[in-house]
């Protein structure tokens, strides 16, 4: 008999369940436990398998996303962590980029370090840019450094020199002396962890992997260990920020490639859902109950990137946070999320997050002790959520509860009746999603006007229609299970890795090396596919390269996709006129003249997946039968409406439901205004378009 399969995405007020089996599917959707994160997961298992009928025995996979490294970075909970450096760079991680990220505020506040500087420590060696040992490693200096970290009780040591990109031998050295003095302590070698140039960013990836790797490796084994005495003997995989699957033992050694694990299945789903649906341009949202996620998706395939930052000093505002150097899908991510917190700010203007009541008190309307309203406490006053059917009916709202908090903190400031307050946060939260949208694309070179939004997440069907509304878009997608759209998306991503190199190549006629090149793609083929096949012994393996170039002088870079097959002396023209097609799509123009040069190659190999079946047409509108009705907020009219409410279970393929509506099911809600008509469509998904007038 076929084996389960199932998704566990621990998110900050929600951990989402999504089981397949045997055709069938099942999903459960629980209140996250931050204390211990696993606690949430074994609950949500036991009620998982309990509605699908399969045991412990049954399953022949779990894959794994989680917010825990993201969370102990932004909390400062990670281990005690020291860094070992160049002699006379201990303090290049506390100077950063030197640049004001928020120009004209005086009281600026920097983030800072993950270690401290009496935790920094410079040993005597180094390494020239092009690999040769100018100075020996003083090995002596490590030894004794052993007893000042064993002093301080260090739980963890990240080990960055100069230039170690392009050989990582006294790291490596370093690390076997004090592992030798220090048994039980983590190493994390910037050389392993994040191998680029500019040792910056590959110093505070490398912190940030070493003081997550304690808390990431007891609450991996905590997991693993409760599911084997639940019976449990598949294989566990987990999540990364980029798209693929790592097996237990690599997510061990590099925690921080899961940061963005949650928000990366997301995108996989809308992915997934462009391809089948021949979508070639897509906006991906998801709302989730602590934040929302917007990515592009071109082609069937998301934006990728190795820059993201994580515990932003000022939430959601560029160059405020901790720099790592790790491959992610590309998205903007912003403090709107269904637990997100109301309140009237020094100028009398509604302000929505970027802080979340997540899941412990959680949101006024729960009754768990909350007493600040919320985005879900905003739509359970407008009568968008049904009090007694939110989760499946697990979580019994209080409308009184929300109300009350509405107008303390907005109604009352403001001189607002409650139904006013509570359509003003709704609007600010959509307001803001769609700037983040629009400033997104713009940056990117794209338009948003002609792409179908796909929409996932609990809260992200409550406000999509009027989120494309505000953004031009006038086709709308809920795909089947919505409310754990990103659990979803683990089941649709491929065991992947991704391996990176800076080495500095000239696209001049006579320094371009193609054999130079080659050599090196082979040795990071040869390093990803080690990876690869231990999860995925027997796939068929697909191979994507790309390479950061720029012009000659320029301090930054541009990735630009590779061709396939071996490189060559002709090769040299093709590579610069990839560039200079990239450069125009982003600055809308090239420059005449100047030579170009590649600062780092990357390779991703990651396993074939089946082909995706393409969607049968959609037939003829059938009409559909409504449960009953109840009155929702109309914008147009300032007052409460009846609107028919639909049940999802109940909508056949086919089934047309004219706005407005309101179509529910356990993890979501989704509205429908009165400009848009949904119909199922043939792959299960409920698909929105904008009514013409």
């Amino acid at each position: 008999m076929e084996k389960a399969r199932l998704a566990v995405d621990i998110g900050g007020t929600f951990t989402d369940l999504f089981l397949e089996w045997s055709g069938k599917r099942s999903s459960a959707k629980v209140l996250t436990t931050p204390r211990a994160p696993e606690e949430g997961v074994m609950t949500g298992m036991a009620e998982i398998l309990k509605t699908s009928g399969a045991k412990p025995s049954d399953l022949g996979l779990i894959i794994h996303g989680t917010t825990l490294a993201t969370n102990a970075i932004i909390e400062r909970k990670g281990a005690k962590t020291a860094l070992v450096v160049t002699e006379g760079f201990r303090d290049s991680i506390e100077i950063a980029f030197e640049h004001r990220f928020e120009q004209y505020d005086i009281f600026m506040m920097k983030p800072p370090p993950l270690v401290a500087r009496e935790l920094r420590f410079g040993i005597p060696e180094r390494l020239d840019g092009r690999g040769n040992v100018l100075i020996p490693l003083d090995e002596d200096a490590v030894r004794a450094l052993a007893p000042k970290l064993k002093a301080q009780g260090i739980e963890a040591v990240a080990i960055g020199y100069m230039h170690a990109y392009l050989d990582g031998k006294h790291e490596r050295r370093t690390r076997e002396i004090l592992a030798e003095a220090m048994p039980g302590v983590s190493f994390s070698l910037s050389s392993e962890v994040s191998p680029e140039i500019r040792e910056y960013e590959r110093w505070s990836t490398a912190a940030a992997n070493a003081y997550v790797q304690p808390v990431m490796d007891r609450y991996l084994g905590r997991l693993d260990e409760a599911l084997r005495k639940l019976g449990v003997t598949c294989p566990l995989f987990l999540m990364t920020s980029g798209g693929g699957l790592a097996a237990l033992d690599t997510a061990r050694k590099f925690p921080i490639r899961l940061v963005e694990s949650g928000p990366a299945g997301g995108a996989i789903l809308a992915a997934s859902l462009a391809r089948r649906c021949g979508l070639d341009k897509v906006l991906s949202f998801d709302m989730g109950g602590t934040t929302a996620k917007i990515c592009l998706i071109d082609d069937g395939e998301p934006q990728h990137s190795r820059t993201f930052e994580v515990a932003r000093q000022y939430r959601f505002l560029k160059g405020s946070g901790l720099p790592l150097r790790i491959p992610v899908i590309e998205m903007v991510e912003i403090g709107a999320g269904g637990g997100s917190i109301a309140h009237v700010d020094s100028l009398s203007r509604v302000n929505v997050g970027p802080e979340s009541a997540g899941a412990e008190p959680g949101p006024a309307s729960y009754g768990r002790g909350g007493t600040e309203p919320t985005v879900t406490d905003a739509d359970v006053v407008l009568g968008r959520l049904d009090p007694g059917y939110f989760a499946g009916g697990s979580i019994k709202l209080s409308p009184e509860k929300a109300g009350v908090a509405v107008d303390k903190a907005v109604g009352k400031p403001l001189g607002l009746a409650r139904l006013d307050a509570a359509f003003g946060v709704s609007e600010i939260v959509e307001e803001n999603m769609a700037n983040a949208a629009r400033v997104h694309a713009v940056e990117r070179g794209k338009e948003l006007q002609d792409r179908t939004m796909i929409a996932f997440g609990g809260a992200a069907p409550i406000h999509a229609a009027r989120l494309a509304e505000k953004l031009g878009i006038g086709r709308v997608m809920i795909p089947s299970g919505a409310g754990v759209g990103s659990a979803v998306g683990f089941l649709m991503a491929p065991v992947a890795y991704e391996v990176v190199r800076s080495r500095y190549v000239q696209l001049d006629e006579d320094k371009f090396d193609p054999a130079f090149v080659n050599k090196l793609f082979a040795e990071m083929r040869a390093e990803a596919e080690a990876v690869v096949k231990a999860g995925a012994p027997n796939a068929k393996l697909v191979e994507v390269r790309t390479a950061d170039m720029r012009y000659r002088g320029q301090g930054h870079e541009i990735t630009v996709d590779l061709p396939a097959g071996d490189f060559t002396a002709a090769s040299r023209a093709r590579l610069v006129e990839l560039y200079e097609t990239g450069y125009a799509a982003t600055f809308g123009r090239t420059i005449p003249g100047l030579g170009v040069e590649i600062m780092n190659w990357t390779l991703r190999l990651a396993a074939e997946q089946p082909p995706v079946d393409k969607a049968p047409p959609q037939p003829a509108d059938i009409p559909s039968k409504a449960r009953g009705s109840r009155p929702v907020y109309d914008p147009a009219d300032q007052d409460m409406k009846d609107v028919s409410v639909y049940h999802r279970a109940d909508l056949t393929v086919g089934s047309c439901v004219p706005g407005p509506a309101i179509i529910a099911e356990d993890e979501t809600t989704t509205i429908v205004p009165k400009s848009f008509a949904a119909r199922l469509t043939p792959i299960g998904a409920l698909l929105l378009e904008k009514v013409e007038a």
